[in-house]
């Protein structure tokens, strides 16, 4: 049947995600994943159900507990939670997508699982402007995407904080690509919510990513409307005279996607207004380093971020 991408679910006997599918002979193969796996591959043949790989069968996971919150407008956000194990206080993390027309859902995630493992809860979620919940949805935010994204954010962290076992006075915000983006408005918009912050691979200024990026000749326009006079207001690097809080930057030397000036003219307006920043630059890499970069480029990473956090939260 067609599907309008309004329903709530599509899923294969639960609160499963669905990220590929193939057919031949009679036999429909998918890649599956849910709570306890990154995915495997399930063959379905005569409304049966044969699971044929195990790649998460030894992977010691914690639990994802989902999350509805609502915006001030009534609209309704989803999104996740790991927690640590123990009974908390927790300190949280507010983990924000890239895209922005992307989605977390149900599987293992690395970064998740790494954070939560080490004391932190993590709240992810997918705010108006993600894909998944349908076009009006993933459009809600053209044209003014860092306010209108940062509402359904703060509603989805709501939420959770008042689940209980979490400690807003130690929050955290991240993410990387329109995450770093959102990681920046956010800082200059709503710093009092966090004690500090990391932004990785970010955009942070329109103007110059139109120009450089290998993708800007169409991506700004498309997303941030067709007037450059908004670009400016728009661009997170316009408001950084306004962040206070302690403030990470991780961005790759051959980074097209977000070319590496997107992470300099931040960390140098930072710097010189005396904010506590730090650059960590990696060489060699580029847009997909926490995805597909070094092992040991993506150990490190992991290092400095959770360093980090200890440091800060």
């Amino acid at each position: 049947m067609p599907y309008a991408g309004t329903e709530p679910d599509v899923v294969i006997g639960g609160p499963r995600e669905v990220n590929a599918v193939a057919h031949a002979a009679g036999v429909t193969v998918a890649a599956v994943a849910d709570a306890r796996t990154p995915g495997e591959l399930v063959a379905l043949r005569d409304g049966g159900e044969t699971t044929l790989t195990s790649f998460g069968r030894d992977l010691d996971v914690l639990p994802i507990e989902e999350l509805n919150g609502t915006a001030p407008d009534g609209y309704p956000v989803h999104g996740w939670i790991v927690r640590p194990a123990g009974e908390g206080p927790h300190p949280v993390l507010l983990m924000i997508h890239g895209g922005p027309f992307t989605q977390y859902g149900w599987h293992v995630f690395d970064e998740a699982q790494v954070y939560a493992s080490a004391g932190y809860a993590v709240v992810m979620g997918n705010p108006r402007g993600s894909s998944g919940y349908g076009q009006a949805h993933g459009r809600h935010i053209i044209g003014d995407v860092g306010r209108l994204s940062a509402i359904d954010l703060l509603a989805l962290l709501d939420a959770a904080l008042a689940t209980g076992g979490l400690d807003a006075s130690r929050t955290g915000v991240l993410g990387g690509s329109h995450g770093g983006f959102m990681t920046t408005w956010l800082a200059a918009h709503h710093g009092e919510r966090f004690k500090a912050a990391i932004s990785e691979r970010a955009l942070n200024a329109i103007d110059s990513f139109h120009g450089s990026s290998d993708i800007g000749w169409s991506f700004t326009r498309d997303l941030y409307g067709e007037d450059p006079a908004r670009w400016v207001e728009q661009s997170p690097l316009t408001h950084a005279d306004k962040i206070e809080i302690p403030f990470l930057i991780i961005h790759s030397e051959h980074d097209w996607r977000c070319p590496v000036e997107q992470a300099q003219r931040l960390f140098v307006k930072l710097r010189l207004r005396g904010v506590e920043t730090e650059l960590l630059l990696f060489p060699g890499e580029g847009h997909e380093l926490s995805r597909s970069g070094l092992p040991s480029h993506r150990a490190a990473r992991f290092e400095a971020v959770l360093d980090w956090w200890g440091r800060h939260l």
